[in-house]
């Protein structure tokens, strides 16, 4: 018989004040930019939380709601909660919450000084003490009285139309820097008034809201409370205050939801969402931390690169948290908990924790390896084909493993040729590294899936248009991928040169001092994973230093180049180098001066190439001819996947 729910935890009932959830998961809060530019819900909102829903998961978070959009706002694209008109949008996706059984619930907040001040109706932030931040605002008006008590009025107003609506819960945000944040932190409040210098000063004004809140919306609705446990910057909160303040807070609060970190500065950003360079559950220290006191009474909630069940039992496990918060795991396979209860959690699909879902700079969410996830009609879901067809892929990489499970999907009839002896081509070579085990566990599950998807796979099989031809095909996929780039530099065929992807598979035979030629994505992650490993690292580039790694999303690249810095990896721009010598890298500056840096191994990252002139002869074959992923444009995961899905769901 087939066993089901062996998770003893993850889908045990948790009773939370008036409510009780119907297991220990939370969609963590997220902005997906489904809203029009005043912040009314759209229908792909309501369709996107009723995917949420279905998920399985007990309560869903709206993310980053402001409370005065005069003052309060940090994005373009925030539900707008503090008018009247917008009840009806806001009833439609408690609605589709609740046809599932998942509670609802919104993070209220208040950016304070770091608010953007193209999107207000003011020329300032408001914040305890002027306290500009490089880089964020620095027009910061220090709160009097009755800014006080207007930011109160406005989190009670925005909590009581929730209500309305229909939400179950609403999380006041006081986590990450935003402005309850900023009046609990030493290093943020320089008042020395009733409102700052002491901790029970500091919590003051944050406890007002928390108090009003409740008086506000009564003992039927539940409230979460986010808060950082740690804001890791230098005079920031450390996690005996914060454990301090959510004793006091705990009066008003049913729920607390214990993160990391700071929004507005760069160095503690990767907490509150930590990219794949830092551990999973990076932040389940501050939980426990605060689950272990015996004065706090509340649920513990913790979030942070949690992104498997099995990780979630874990920690619920040993007692670390009551619930477990995630939201990347649960985009890149909204079924991961049904395929968990149903005993398959093999199946579902791996989140690589690369950021991607998260900076789409105004475009809706989209996930590196789900391309249904906030899609609408045609490409919410595979439809059946009009038309069946025979189809043939050419390379079983990223996009052609793609292409095989979507047109199998359709109804088609699917040949893959794969000149390997695997599926997966290079994307074996690039997840070695010790930060990369989601990439791999991805890796591990696309050919899997992809070799029992349906399609007539051929490994060791060479494609050529004359093989391909005998197939007889309707349509003709092409991924034949990249190649690494080998510019005729003298010595590149030295002894003392590597390639980045052998050195990605055997980084620990390397050692003393390593030049790792190219500052792309891969020779920028080889030269950390090489610093990790105890070298002594240089990155050299014709680019400047400046844009370096420029490959990753913002926030990750932010943090692969603080990485590099703090372990000591010399990042060395516009130099062209010259030639490859048994001790050294010879470089030529823009001045044209050359130097000689010096090098045990040299690291060969000269990027890839695309196969696209290889691949355009199979256009001349027939008609219906697609090249897509590396053939086509060498750029990332998230691109082949998106642009071959979208192509073979009009096949």
């Amino acid at each position: 018989m087939p066993v089901f729910n062996s998770y003893k935890y993850v889908f045990t009932p948790l009773k939370v004040g008036a409510h009780t959830l119907k297991n220990r998961i939370e969609w963590s809060p997220m902005v997906s930019n489904m809203v029009t530019k005043n912040g009314e819900i759209t229908q792909d909102y309501v369709d996107f939380v009723e995917r949420q829903a279905k998920s399985g998961c007990a309560l869903i978070t709206i993310g980053a709601t402001p409370v005065d959009r005069g003052l309060a706002r940090e994005y373009d694209s925030e539900v707008n909660v503090s008018e009247d008109s917008m009840l009806s949008g806001l009833h439609r996706i408690t609605e589709a919450a609740h046809i599932y059984g998942a509670k609802m619930s919104v993070e209220l907040f208040h950016s304070g000084l770091g608010t953007d001040l193209r999107l207000h109706d003011y020329p300032y932030g408001i914040a305890p003490s002027n306290f500009p931040v490089e880089g964020q605002n620095q027009y910061i008006k220090v709160m009097d009285q009755h800014d006080i008590e207007q930011v109160i009025a406005a989190f009670v107003d925005a909590a009581c139309r929730c209500q309305q609506a229909g939400f179950d819960f609403v999380m006041i945000h006081a986590a990450h820097g935003n402005l309850l944040g900023q009046f609990l932190s030493a290093r943020t409040n320089q008042r020395n008034d009733m409102y700052g210098g002491s901790m029970e000063n500091r919590f003051r004004f944050p406890l007002m809201v928390c108090r009003a809140v409740r008086e506000a919306v009564g003992p039927e609705m539940g409230i979460e409370m986010r808060i950082s446990g740690d804001e890791i910057v230098e005079g920031g909160m450390r996690i005996d205050e914060t454990i301090e303040f959510i004793k006091r807070a705990q009066e008003y609060i049913d729920l607390v939801h214990v993160s990391a970190g700071l929004i507005v500065e760069y160095r503690a950003q990767f907490y509150t969402m930590p990219p794949y360079y830092r551990e999973k559950g990076c932040n389940v220290k501050y939980a426990r931390a605060v689950k272990e006191c015996p004065d706090i009474h509340i649920p513990v909630v913790t979030v942070g690169g949690i992104n498997t069940v099995d990780t979630a039992e874990q920690i619920l496990a040993e007692g670390s948290a009551d619930m477990i918060a995630m939201a990347r795991g649960l985009l890149a396979d909204p079924d991961m908990l049904n395929k968990a209860w149903a005993g398959h959690p093999e199946d579902a699909r791996p989140c690589l924790r690369c950021w991607g879902c998260a900076e789409t700079f105004g475009a809706y969410t989209r996930c590196a390896v789900n391309p249904q996830i906030c899609r609408s009609r045609n490409y919410a879901q595979v439809q059946p084909a009009r038309q069946k067809k025979k189809v043939v892929v050419v390379g079983g990489g990223m996009a052609g493993m793609m292409a095989a499970n979507t047109l199998v999907q359709r109804g088609h009839d699917v040949v893959l040729f794969e000149k390997k002896d695997r599926l997966g081509g290079l994307l074996h070579d690039i997840c070695n590294l010790d930060f990369k085990d989601d990439l791999k566990r991805y890796v591990n599950w696309n050919v899997r899936t992809t070799m029992y998807c349906g399609a007539d796979i051929r490994l060791n099989t060479e494609a050529t248009p004359k093989l391909v031809m005998a197939e007889n095909p309707d349509a003709i996929v092409v991924t034949t991928g990249s190649f690494p780039v080998r510019p005729a530099i003298p010595g590149i065929d030295n002894a003392n040169v590597r390639s980045v992807l052998d050195v990605d598979k055997t980084h620990r035979e390397l050692s003393g001092r390593v030049v790792v030629c190219g500052g792309g994505v891969s020779g920028c992650e080889c030269a950390l994973q090489l610093a990790y490993d105890g070298c002594d690292v240089t990155v050299v580039d014709m680019l400047p230093a400046e844009k370096f790694a420029s490959g990753l999303s913002m926030i990750t690249r932010t943090m692969l180049l603080m990485l590099l810095s703090d372990n000591h990896v010399k990042l060395i721009g516009d130099c062209k180098v010259k030639a490859i010598q048994k001790k050294g890298v010879k470089v030529e500056d823009r001045n044209w001066t050359e130097n000689v840096l010096p090098a045990d191994f040299v690291v060969d990252a000269f990027g890839m190439k695309s196969t696209r002139p290889e691949a355009e002869a199979y256009r001349e074959l027939i008609p219906e001819v697609y090249i897509l992923g590396d053939a086509s444009e060498v750029k990332n995961i998230k691109k082949a996947n998106f642009d071959t899905y979208n192509i073979c769901c009009n096949i």
